[in-house]
């Protein structure tokens, strides 16, 4: 097989999962490649006879042929073909194993965008994997995002949003998932269609059913429930971590079989809605303590968008604080150089939600005139704390480098390979995202 010469190499997507499919085609379209998908083992290598590939995606576990013996096959038949592996934790002895048999290189789930395009620009070469140049980012009205940082989350959302893959949206609390979900809605294609959100929390796990399922006439009074609201547009589960054991059941149901039924009916409905959820608990530790399903967390996390702290994108605070005193005060009033430096300095725990309570307060106290110290809560204007004892600015300056140079050397050392990076570092894909992130705003190569 003679692959296509030239930008825009035709790439064949395999998995059985709709949403993944989705979301790598789309994604991948926008960055100038052609693409078409199969379902199965089978279904990729009957595609192969009718045309020409530059690079094969396959999802290892499958029903029927997996992606294992699906790369076997291939091997056979174009042993020159690169093949991309993608594949949940608990597969990746075997992808790696696979690797020997061809493979170019595995991606864990969930999916990072940039080691996707890191892993396709090795596999094509770079003047077959060249994409179109960086579009402008137009966001909506009262959506701020200064720091590098957050532009780089909200373009990777701009990525997948046209998609109709699961998200999972991860962030501490207060730091704006609801922001990412809203907009992954409104540049979807069901923008058109209801926006839905509901808490998983359940004080009452009956009601929390109900709430989701809905409830037919022979369970008490009718109701639609959460699910058919969203019929036709998105779904957001917020804080999904505390959905209890039974629902979360019910919903792996919900997502594998594409119905539902309400409590009480034997009628299954369509579940015509996209799904994303929101955490701001690390999932994979929830599913180490056993109280987090496995199998819904793959299902859910197709991709995920990593919001990071307020911290992290210092950039943001001072705009996001004019924006929010404005909404506040018609008024508008300004900043005086001690608050605007006390804003930047404070290290906002509670993120964005924190900064807004502190700009209402202080459009309050203001009364529309300049923002002084004293209409600010005490704890802003409080010095800042060495995060450790006895070690001054200058050595937490050495510290960061000492830690960017060891992040940079395992990626090497890994071949870019985030999950293998961040094991050998011993921390979460989760914290090594975050410092990634952090690294790439600093313009440090960390890409490959």
């Amino acid at each position: 097989m003679k692959p296509d010469a030239g930008v825009g190499a035709r790439i064949l997507v395999v998995d059985d999962d709709a949403g993944q499919r989705s979301l790598l085609e789309t994604f991948l379209r926008a960055q100038g490649f052609r693409t078409q998908s199969a379902d199965s083992g089978t279904a990729a290598l009957a595609r192969m006879e009718e045309g020409d590939f530059g690079l094969i995606i396959s999802d290892v576990r499958m029903p029927g042929m997996s992606g294992i013996e699906t790369l076997r096959r291939v091997r056979e038949r174009h042993p020159g073909l690169p093949v991309l592996l993608v594949t949940a934790f608990a597969d990746i002895r075997s992808a790696v194993a696979a690797m020997r048999d061809g493979a170019v290189n595995y991606l864990a789930k969930p999916i990072d965008l940039d080691e996707l395009m890191n892993s396709v620009r090795r596999a094509l070469g770079p003047e077959r994997a060249a994409g179109p140049g960086e579009e402008p980012l137009m966001l909506p009205d009262g959506v701020i995002a200064q720091s590098p940082l957050t532009r780089s989350v909200f373009r990777d959302v701009a990525a997948i949003a046209p998609s109709e893959s699961r998200v999972l949206i991860t962030g501490e609390s207060g730091v704006g998932k609801e922001v990412v979900a809203d907009l992954i809605h409104r540049w979807s294609r069901r923008a058109d269609r209801p926006m839905v959100r509901t808490g998983c929390l359940a004080e009452n796990e009956a009601a929390l059913e109900a709430e989701l399922f809905g409830r037919d006439k022979t369970a008490g009074t009718p109701r639609a429930g959460r699910f058919e609201e969203a019929a036709g547009g998105t779904l957001l589960l917020d804080e999904v971590a505390d959905l209890p054991a039974s629902l979360q059941a019910k919903l792996l149901r919900v997502i594998n079989d594409g119905v539902f039924r309400r409590v009480g009916s034997a009628r299954d409905l369509p579940a015509n809605f996209r799904l994303l959820a929101s955490s701001r608990q690390d999932l994979e530790d929830r599913i180490t303590q056993g109280l987090f399903r496995e199998d819904l967390f793959y299902r859910l996390n197709v991709i995920e968008v990593v919001m990071p702290p307020l911290r992290e994108r210092p950039e943001d605070i001072v705009p996001l604080a004019a924006h929010f005193i404005g909404i506040s005060s018609r008024l508008r009033p300004r900043f005086s150089a001690s608050v605007s430096a006390a804003l930047g300095r404070y290290r906002w725990p509670g993120n964005v939600r924190e900064l807004r309570n502190a700009m209402e307060r202080a459009a309050l106290l203001s009364r529309g005139e300049i923002v002084l110290p004293e209409h600010l809560p005490a704890r802003l204007m409080e010095p800042p704390v060495v995060p450790v004892e006895g070690v001054e600015p200058a050595d937490g300056q050495r510290l960061a480098e000492i830690e960017r140079e060891a992040i940079l050397r395992a990626l090497r050392k890994n071949n870019f390979n985030r999950t293998e990076t961040a094991r050998e570092l011993a921390i979460s894909r989760r914290a090594l995202t975050y410092k990634l992130q952090r690294l790439r705003a600093e313009g440090v190569p960390v890409d490959g």
